[in-house]
């Protein structure tokens, strides 16, 4: 099952469905009302992934919010997560046909109106894979007209007006201008970023807003100085745990995922996966998207406080994560967590052994490689 803990979804087990995937088929499809055409409100766009660079994309529709920030606000729980997401219809369309209305939707600080007719009644197919937000309806575009004209704030419409300005650079003015990471990935996934433009697909837009932000943050952490004692963080929501630690130091990351028994990706035992960094990260991490979205919430916290610090961040996921929701789930956990008054330590030992209080189980510390190196690790002071 540590397979299925990497994959989430993406179809590495080579099987024509996932098996963990279907089971939200039989439980949402009833919510599925065949319609040919939608009148209503688009808060986002969708770029699919396969067949890339040959991709569909179109508007993502549905008379809510599509921002999770918003969700979290709201106490919404999951069920009325999943059910706002099994009524959202994703547009499919060859790309050329909506592009222009694809890139007013995501320039917009509000939901456009639009008016879309499909080629046939839309069908049910839930779509996601650990990234991503699930979507419970798709349908082929025949003809998409936005009513109405975008609401652009000033900052968005001068970074996206600047074809000389590479992406990266684009995403750390828009973050610095306290632009959410939401409507960034939103412009990038519409091709609104960078000097060469194209349409991203959506699950890497995420993951690649996430990163990029989170290693600029990190050449700016680099030069405050290190926090003074060991710092302690917890958080909980949809069953996800968080648990982090900040050490006094240069900056390192490490995450550790468990996914318990019988949990979503889960299987008889515990599957625990791990990946660390240090000022530069070698592959993309098999903790997938979720890696990034942690860190960046860590990030935004240190650079807030201007210091630096040794990071260990620990999710755990129990049963009551019934249905997978997307990397925003553990962007917001972590940026929550961030947000409490902090446990202060003497000790690493006594840190670690809080975290396996919160976490409820402690097999996870033997796959750390930070924690030893920490525990071994002199400072200056006791030289």
């Amino acid at each position: 099952m540590m397979r299925c803990a990497e994959c989430k979804g993406r179809g590495m087990c080579g099987l024509p469905r996932c098996p963990i995937v279907s089971r939200f088929h039989a439980q949402a499809a009833f919510l599925i009302k065949p319609s040919s055409s939608y009148q209503g409100s688009s808060p986002s766009v969708f770029i699919g992934s396969f067949g890339y660079p040959d991709v569909r994309g179109g508007p993502l529709l549905i008379n809510d919010s599509d921002n999770p920030p918003d969700w979290v606000r709201q106490n919404l729980g999951m069920e009325d997560i999943v059910g706002i997401r099994a009524r959202t219809l994703r547009g499919s369309s060859a790309l050329p046909s909506v592009a222009g209305g694809l890139q007013e939707i995501a320039l917009s600080a509000t939901p456009l109106d639009v008016d879309v007719s499909f080629e046939r009644p839309v069908s049910f197919s839930l779509s996601f894979d650990g990234t991503i937000a699930p979507v419970g309806m798709t349908g082929a575009v025949r003809k998409m007209d936005v009513i109405g004209n975008a609401r652009v704030e000033r900052v968005v419409d001068r970074v996206t007006s600047d074809t000389d300005l590479g992406a990266t650079e684009a995403c750390v003015s828009l973050k610095s201008s306290e632009i959410d990471v939401y409507q960034i990935s939103k412009l990038m996934t519409a091709g609104l970023l960078g000097r060469k433009r194209k349409f991203v697909p959506t699950r890497w837009a995420i993951t690649a807003v996430d990163d990029t932000l989170s290693i600029s943050l990190k050449k700016e952490i680099a030069r405050y100085s290190s926090i003074e004692e060991i710092l302690f963080f917890s958080w909980e929501i949809y069953g996800n745990r968080i648990a982090c630690i900040l050490v006094p130091g240069d900056w390192k990351y490490e995450m550790i995922e468990i996914w318990g028994k019988h949990t979503l990706w889960g299987g008889e035992e515990d599957v625990i996966v791990q990946d660390r960094e240090g000022m530069t990260k070698q592959g993309y991490s098999p903790i997938s998207g979720a890696y990034y979205s942690a860190r960046l919430a860590v990030c935004e916290y240190l650079a807030a406080k201007r210091r630096c610090a040794q990071v260990i961040v620990v999710r755990s996921i129990s049963n009551e994560y019934w249905a997978p929701l997307g990397t925003w789930v553990i962007r917001e956990a972590t940026r929550k967590a961030m947000t409490q008054p902090p446990l202060a330590f003497p000790t690493l030992d006594a840190a670690v052994g809080q975290a396996v209080a919160v976490i409820g189980s402690g097999a996870w510390v033997a796959h750390s490689t930070l924690i030893p190196e920490l525990r071994t690790q002199r400072t200056l002071f006791q030289f």
